[in-house]
């Protein structure tokens, strides 16, 4: 991989079918909103039959309230690539092995006893369900599960679970990814930011969730852009050959992406995508 130059868009022309883009710390700025410039420059996009999708660790209900003026072929990564959908219709999805969740729930009680101040979300296909029901922890959770249900007992969740989250106030990295880390091998254990980590199916990530819908769409990586900029982009990085990790990515993004944009809270995914845009590929 060449190293990533600064806030630089190669020369087109480019045939550009597909755009995979991040939200926290990608699209949506500093307030966590997501730019009113983009929807003009979506509606350019589609006139072009360019796709723009998305691509999160919040569930599909909460991406499809997101983006409801798209209309109904929004197309989106959800879960951390865990489900993807375009319409409202499943294209692919990864539940968790049977078995695992009882053990994955208590482990994050034995943290919660042992002094730490966490909370777990367990996140279903039908909607995402939380135990923890102080004000707290419910603000922290319910941007990202629009669709969420307190329960008596998260072990007990009749449904197809996508993804365990768990929500450190502290620092997830130093103080809950250890104790998570017996699950490694079995199940997938990221770190997708300062505060949350997903607990995933082995090998389910957002890259593999590209190229799912790259097979369903008929695109290609060189017709694909991506945009990221934290370790839960880093395997979508390689299916795009037009791959953008932010100014404010983790450093390990920037290092397996082609290019850079301007960080989040610059519009880096606007002002990127215009320039893109300016060099369409045209016919001899």
């Amino acid at each position: 991989m060449t190293t990533p130059d600064s806030f630089h868009v190669p020369d087109g022309p480019h045939d550009i079918r597909l755009v995979v883009c991040d939200m926290d710390g990608t699209l949506l700025d500093a307030a966590k909103r997501i730019p009113d410039a983009l929807w003009p420059l979506v509606d350019h996009m589609r006139e072009r039959g360019i796709v723009f999708a998305p691509a999160s660790g919040r569930q599909h209900a909460t991406l499809a309230r997101q983006f409801e003026r798209l209309g109904e072929g929004l197309v989106v990564i959800a879960e951390n690539g865990s489900y993807v959908a375009r319409g409202g219709v499943e294209i692919s999805s990864s539940p968790l092995p049977d078995g695992v969740l009882g053990d994955i729930v208590a482990a994050v009680r034995d943290h919660a006893r042992a002094g730490f101040d966490v909370g777990t979300v367990v996140c279903g296909k039908r909607s995402a369900y939380i135990e923890r029901d102080d004000a707290a922890f419910v603000e922290k959770a319910s941007p990202y599960y629009a669709a969420l249900e307190i329960v008596d007992d998260l072990a007990a969740v009749d449904d197809a679970i996508l993804k365990v989250a768990v929500y450190d106030f502290g620092n997830a990295a130093h103080d809950t990814a250890p104790v998570l880390a017996r699950f490694q091998g079995d199940l997938a254990v990221v770190v997708s930011d300062r505060h949350w980590i997903d607990i995933m199916r082995t090998g389910v990530h957002k890259g593999v969730a590209v190229a799912r819908l790259q097979e369903a769409l008929g695109v290609t990586p060189e017709q694909t852009v991506v945009f990221g900029d934290y370790l839960n982009d880093l395997e979508m990085m390689d299916r795009g050959h037009l791959s953008f990790a932010m100014a404010n990515a983790h450093p390990d993004v920037a290092q397996r992406a082609r290019y850079r944009a301007p960080s989040n809270v610059d519009a880096g995914v606007i002002t990127t995508l215009r320039r893109l845009l300016d060099h369409p590929l045209t016919s001899s």
